[in-house]
């Protein structure tokens, strides 16, 4: 990214490949010549600047990496055999490993085409653009760069901040920053998109203020985990990672912004939550903050970068989706399985099971799914064919063929990725509420959660609670990694037991004798393959290929990154305008 016309070319690029797409928001012409100079000259033509950044950039993001790290390297998912997901549940990634240069340079490019996006409109849009334009434009570049540095300093502990591409591609020999850094001006980012975006967007699937207040809600729990008492100031780092406490201050602000979604977004939980992932409802429901757009239609038709192809990595057999499937080598771990079937649920005490979300998540032994190969009468998992020797296989983003759906393809199943939704800011708002207590009684969003797909109410709810809720509300949708990364920002040891002891790469089968899957006799602790993770694990290594292009990049003796401090100014947008 070398030059300003490199947006140009993205933008035009989608344009090319959406046509046909009239009535999609990613569908977008030039209104006059060819030149950036003249390309923005409406406020209608604004639009353009930002279409791209809800899938193009995200794709390598998306192809694996949302699950390899947000499922695989929880432990939601077992593949001894995919090698773009074992390193990372082994705790054996090096800079070598696959799909770590891919992530890193896709959310790099969301960084860039957002930088510009703002810089581009910032000096081409022509005269008569109002200011009140071109702030929509900066507010929804900056919600989507804020977002990736949120993963960026999650994932890596560190990176490198920059506001213009074409001077940092001129002299891309720079430090990194510290992870907390990133955070922060994620913060910046998203309390900017807060006050700037609309309430409400013409075209769906637009992010919103709301797409950004549930965003914030997320950010502000880990910050509050990366700091001791009151708001960022460069002094207040917190360096006990066992300390058991969390900052107060951003406790308030998650709350608070949580609430702003819940009171005033007009989202809703979907009653059936196997809506959630049904051809018909799954594309911007009433219950997304935000997803990413892709398109319908095979990629002959429209382009690689704009087609949802996780459905062929899940996908166990061309009877559930065409043409190319992978999914044969990713299971439900036996760890996560148990955490649906057979959790000993202490607040409760007693062992319960959740049947709806473990249908809907997980194709387990005969699980009937009769939206799948609809021609035969239905598909029933173990029954219809023969079931995997490895265990359960992963419902989620699995939608069936083209015969039954008329929008799969090879490799492209038509329907959107789900990066946020209410479910998550209610239990963001429940842990927030918690704050550094034991246990909260402040659980009616807990409890609309659960009650929705029919699990038993409770008075309060621990840690713990929260813990297990997010985990199976949303396995497979790459969320859980994250859910550790940030407890570990304060209950660093306490994680890094929990990591080792999950019954990883643990093979498990179906006994028709017992009706039950049973683990391998022959497993043991670890887990063939495990390396026993340490503090080193909650972060991943920066790629070979980009330590080479930027020494910079390279770990020191202790195996991080050398770190210099960003300097922030005074902040655009104040918590007390967001929120008084």
């Amino acid at each position: 990214m070398k030059n300003k016309h490199i947006l140009f070319a993205a933008i035009m690029v989608g344009a090319l490949n959406f046509t046909g797409c009239a009535d999609d928001f990613l569908d977008q012409k030039n209104s006059s010549s060819l030149g950036v100079e003249g390309f923005f000259d409406t406020e209608e033509s604004l639009a353009a600047a930002t279409s791209t950044l809800y899938n193009y950039v995200w794709s390598s993001f998306n192809d694996k990496f949302y699950y390899a790290m947000g499922d695989g390297r929880a432990n939601n998912i077992t593949a001894q055999y995919s090698d773009y997901l074992y390193p990372y549940t082994n705790f054996a990634e090096t800079s070598l490993s696959q799909g770590l240069d891919d992530a890193w340079k896709s959310l790099y490019s969301v960084v860039a085409q957002s930088n510009n996006a703002i810089n581009n409109v910032k000096e081409y849009a022509v005269a008569s653009i109002s200011e009140e334009a071109k702030a929509k434009v900066y507010a929804e570049a900056r919600f989507m760069r804020g977002t990736a540095y949120w993963y960026i300093a999650s994932l890596w502990g560190a990176g490198i901040i920059y506001t213009n591409t074409t001077e940092l591609g001129s002299n891309y020999l720079v430090s990194a920053n510290p992870g907390i850094d990133l955070i922060e001006f994620a913060i910046r980012d998203l309390e900017y998109a807060a006050k700037y975006l609309p309430k409400t967007q013409g075209d769906a699937g637009r992010v919103t203020c709301y797409s950004a207040y549930g965003m914030l809600s997320r950010v502000y729990l880990s910050m509050a985990g990366l700091t001791t008492s009151g708001a960022y100031n460069g002094q207040n780092v917190a360096t006990d990672f066992n300390r058991g406490t969390r900052n107060e201050y951003y406790l308030d602000l998650a709350k608070k912004a949580a609430l702003k979604v819940i009171k005033e977004s007009g989202a809703e939980l979907l009653q059936n939550y196997g809506d959630l992932f049904a051809v018909e409802t799954i594309n911007n429901n009433k219950e997304s903050l935000f997803q990413l757009q892709f398109l319908s239609g095979s990629t002959d038709a429209i382009g690689w970068g704009a087609n949802q192809g996780m459905t062929a990595f899940f996908g166990w057999s061309t009877m559930v989706t065409d043409a190319t499937n992978w999914g044969g080598a990713t299971y439900c771990s036996w760890n996560l399985w148990n955490e649906f079937k057979n959790y000993e649920d202490a607040t409760l005490e007693k062992t319960v099971d959740d049947p709806i979300r473990r249908h809907y998540s997980v194709a387990s032994y005969g699980e009937s799914y009769p939206e799948m190969n609809i021609e035969n009468g239905g598909y029933i998992y173990g029954v219809t064919e023969k079931p995997g020797d490895q265990g359960a296989n992963i419902k989620k983003y699995v939608i069936g063929t083209n015969a039954d759906n008329k929008i799969s393809y090879k490799q492209s199943s038509g329907i959107n990725t789900y990066m946020l939704r209410l479910a998550e800011v209610y239990l963001n708002y429940t842990e927030a509420s918690m704050g550094n207590n034991s246990s909260t009684t402040d659980v009616f969003y807990f409890n609309e959660v659960r009650g929705r797909v029919g699990m038993p109410t409770k008075d309060k709810v621990t840690y713990e609670d929260l813990r297990h809720e997010r985990r199976v509300e949303f396995a497979f949708e790459g969320q859980y990694w994250y859910d550790l990364v940030r407890r570990a920002y304060y209950q660093q040891q306490e994680v890094i037991n929990y990591v080792n002891h999950q019954q990883r790469n643990a093979s498990y089968t179906y006994e028709e004798e017992t009706g039950k899957y049973v683990i391998s006799d022959d497993y043991t602790e670890p887990g063939k393959g495990v390396s026993t993770a340490t503090v080193k694990n909650l972060t991943l290594p920066v790629s070979s290929t980009d330590q080479n292009k930027n020494p910079n990049l390279k770990p020191n003796a202790e195996g991080r990154l050398n770190t210099v401090s960003y300097t922030f100014g005074e902040k655009e947008v104040t918590a007390e305008e967001l929120f008084n």
